[in-house]
């Protein structure tokens, strides 16, 4: 499938959620432009990579609920969830934003009254796009709620899983305040991502895991319709890439780096 054809098919499916992916890919280039402009650092590197990043990554969750919702056949309840995206990841963004521009930390910041707030409010929306999550898995899980089927509802499946199991290590985060583990945050690290080379690094178990949601259906739409066992090459390379992703929260714990140089 053309970029192009995959816009058209996804603007027809879900409309809300096609336009807040590209008002995200807009804050990205917005961001982008002032991290040319804007010198000022956190934790160590440029103030509006964490934006770039988030931004990226929202509209790409989004595109991709725009995208699955279109297999509910409760068209009002795919509204609602849709509604509840937009809404729970608008305030995360909209504050990561803020807290940059501001030159503070946007996780993990109760250093004043304002910055425990602001890191408070995005710990209830993410709790609340969480159980948004949950329930749609619920949804996904009652064959009579959708319309896809075979291999390819497993691998949705198995998507909504990950994203959910990634919700843990959000919380091992948010318990360690801070998603270094053997060192404090703003060491060096890989460039753009900043996960880091000397300490665990939650951030790369967090991503890889959620990120799942995207992956393993884009594995399921390349498998060829003449291939046999495609449900069990879905399930093998699910289980394999969740067991990956174990690994990386386990390293992290244990405070090792899954890359050093």
């Amino acid at each position: 499938m053309k970029i192009s054809e995959f816009l058209d098919s996804l603007k027809n499916r879900n409309r809300l959620l096609y336009y807040f992916g590209w008002l995200n890919f807009v804050a990205f280039a917005v961001c982008l432009v002032l991290y040319f402009i804007d010198t000022t650092l956190i934790t160590g590197i440029n103030a509006w990579i964490k934006p770039m990043k988030f931004s990226l990554s929202i509209a790409i969750y989004s595109w991709t609920f725009g995208w699955l919702l279109h297999y509910l056949k409760s068209k009002a309840m795919a509204s609602i969830i849709s509604w509840f995206v937009i809404i729970t990841m608008l305030v995360e963004i909209v504050i990561i934003i803020i807290q940059a521009a501001r030159g503070e930390i946007s996780h993990y910041n109760i250093s004043s009254s304002l910055n425990g707030l602001l890191f408070g409010m995005m710990g209830v929306f993410i709790g609340i796009n969480t159980v948004i999550n949950a329930f749609t898995l619920i949804l996904f899980l009652i064959k009579s709620q959708v319309t896809i089927q075979g291999y390819h509802l497993l691998a949705w499946r198995a998507g909504l899983l990950l994203f959910l199991v990634g919700s843990v290590s959000g919380g091992l985060m948010i318990a360690n305040m801070g998603h270094t583990f053997g060192a404090v945050d703003g060491g060096p690290g890989i460039p753009f991502t900043n996960w880091s080379t000397q300490a665990g690094d939650m951030r790369m178990a967090h991503f890889f895991t959620l990120h799942g949601l995207q992956l393993i259906p884009l594995l399921a739409y390349q498998i060829p319709e003449h291939k046999k066992k495609k449900a069990s090459l879905v399930l093998f390379f699910s289980l394999g890439y969740a067991l990956v992703c174990m690994l990386m929260h386990y390293l992290a714990l244990q405070g090792k780096p899954l890359f050093s140089f």
